[in-house]
């Protein structure tokens, strides 16, 4: 393993200032489909068939993101370029991945949405590899709570920013373009003042490696894998349905939708950018993770709750506040505990991944089961469903050892 200190660093105040705005850029192009558009755009395209046409593309598409996200985390571990181990994979995903919303915003069918999508997602996922990565590349431990703080905000920031631009901005093109465009310039901006490391020896890539990792070897990893999961398996479901929810159980018109979602978020982020500042700062200075993490889990659970059982938009944004307030600290913290659960620095890349798939994963299942308790009680049961999966991840945190 390579000592951190022995490797070229970013200053730090650079670096907590390009790292969090590349995440920004990449999220915002990444996310606000997810959120709202995508979910437009299939409704325009197949209003009959909607929700189950919605779920396959949002599926195959994580299905990609799961698998993609560890791959070129590999592989960027093992890139020998001149450029650096994670700079040529920052560049060339981000502009793929442009590409795949251009095609996303022009598409007359579902199965044009979906190939877009899918590209979309491949090549994001490959610029998030590489970005993850950096963090553990150039911040020592001490300090990596407050930049992933600042990474999460931006993260949050991201839906707000994407929620707001689809609601004034005219068209799909727009609405897909903006974003992809604004991720290139921030992401182009980080690559451009990262001092990259740069590894002039080949070593064996074995990619089938991956997308594993022993857990016997490594079991606090596998306990923060899981707590990642359940806790973005929960957060899907409230984030994927969302416009759903406003249209179809509190009788938003369509037209509304993003509107309605935009405010939503809006009124949470005050609440998220506050816990996830104050929540990387205090753990860094206190050096405690696994409280932060499993009372930030159980606040955004029952934000979740107080979502599923709203009767009115009101109560609603009641229940996305106490979410946000849950989330911001979460991921802030999450992350930084990550980092110091690592199994080697030297596969930071693809270990990241592996833990990334945490978060594609549950953006593919949460649709595949979503129609079925759909059907049997609503989104409000949905929802209930995910919070309950998101309290037994928090539970999980107790199994980790080797954090405090």
């Amino acid at each position: 393993m390579t000592e951190l200190s022995s490797r070229p660093r970013t200053p730090l105040a650079v670096f907590g200032a390009t790292m969090p705005l590349a995440g920004f850029g990449l999220n915002l192009a990444l996310l606000t489909p997810v959120v709202v558009t995508l979910a437009l755009k299939v409704e325009a395209v197949a209003p009959d068939t909607k929700e189950r046409d919605l779920g396959v593309v949002l599926g195959v598409g994580a299905f990609l993101a799961l698998v993609s996200n560890p791959l070129f985390g590999r592989l960027s571990d093992r890139t020998t370029s001149r450029l650096g181990m994670r700079r040529p994979w920052l560049v060339l995903g981000v502009l793929v991945g442009a590409l795949g919303l251009v095609v996303v915003a022009l598409a007359e069918s579902v199965l044009l949405v979906g190939v877009g999508w899918c590209v979309a997602q491949i090549a994001y996922n490959a610029a998030l590899a590489a970005h993850s990565a950096t963090l553990p590349d150039q911040v020592p431990v001490a300090r990596r709570g407050a930049v992933s703080g600042l990474v999460g905000i931006t993260t949050l920031v991201s839906i707000v920013a994407g929620t707001v631009l689809t609601a004034v901005l005219p068209g799909d093109l727009a609405r897909f373009g903006v974003p992809a465009l604004i991720a290139v310039v921030l992401v182009g901006l980080f690559a451009g003042v990262l001092r990259d490391r740069v590894t002039p020896e080949r070593q064996p890539l074995r990619l089938w490696r991956s997308f594993f990792f022993d857990p016997r070897r490594h079991p606090d990893f596998g306990w923060a894998w899981l707590t990642r999961f359940t806790f973005v398996f929960a957060a899907a479901t409230g984030l994927t349905y969302l416009p759903y929810f406003l249209s179809e159980q509190l009788g938003v018109p369509t037209a509304d939708v993003p509107g309605r979602v935009a405010v939503a978020t809006v009124i949470a982020m005050g609440a998220t950018v506050l816990t996830s500042v104050v929540g990387g700062f205090v753990s860094d200075r206190i050096g405690r993770r696994k409280p932060f993490v499993i009372a930030a889990a159980l606040i955004a659970m029952v934000g979740l709750i107080v979502v599923a059982l709203s009767g009115s938009f009101t109560q609603l944004l009641v229940g996305e506040v106490i979410l946000g307030l849950g989330t911001g600290c979460f991921y802030a913290v999450d992350l930084a505990l990550i980092t110091e659960v690592l199994p080697d620095l030297d596969d930071a890349g693809k270990d990241l991944g592996v833990i990334n798939m945490a978060n594609a994963l549950p953006q593919s299942l949460a649709p595949a089961v979503a129609p079925v308790f759909i059907t049997i009680g609503g989104y409000p049961l949905l929802f209930l469903a995910g919070a309950a999966v998101g309290i037994v991840g928090a539970l999980l945190v107790t199994r980790i050892r080797g954090v405090s």
